[in-house]
């Protein structure tokens, strides 16, 4: 029986939206956008973080300063109570995606690590 792999693909999709961690993300991703302040906040954490993974990605050096001004923006986000806990539950959704990523994987490693 052959199994249609789009298929099973939206029944995971369906799956993460109904998991804890998404759940979880989704409350924190709420709470954070509802406080004008969180979100002005995280918004540039995430713009400046953007910014170095663009440089990064495109082969340009990234400044001593962008990383001052990126470890003091991650300082301040992580004392802001409701960013701090939608971090962390990003952290573990990260986690989770993972972890699913190994088991897709499998299978493909099998293959490729049992010919060499």
């Amino acid at each position: 029986m052959s199994v249609n792999l789009h298929d099973t693909a939206y029944e995971m999709e369906k799956a993460i939206r109904e998991s804890d961690e998404y759940i979880a993300l989704k409350e924190a991703y709420d709470a954070v956008n509802a406080d004008p302040s969180a979100k002005a906040m995280f918004d540039n954490f995430r713009n400046i973080q953007m910014e170095l993974q663009q440089k990064q990605m495109t082969g340009q050096e990234i400044t001593q300063e962008e990383v001052e001004q990126a470890q003091k923006s991650v300082a301040l986000v992580q004392q802001h109570d409701q960013i701090a806990k939608l971090m962390e539950a990003e952290q573990r959704m990260s986690m989770s995606i993972t972890e699913l990523n190994k088991i897709i994987m499998k299978p493909l490693e099998d293959l490729y690590g049992a010919a060499q």
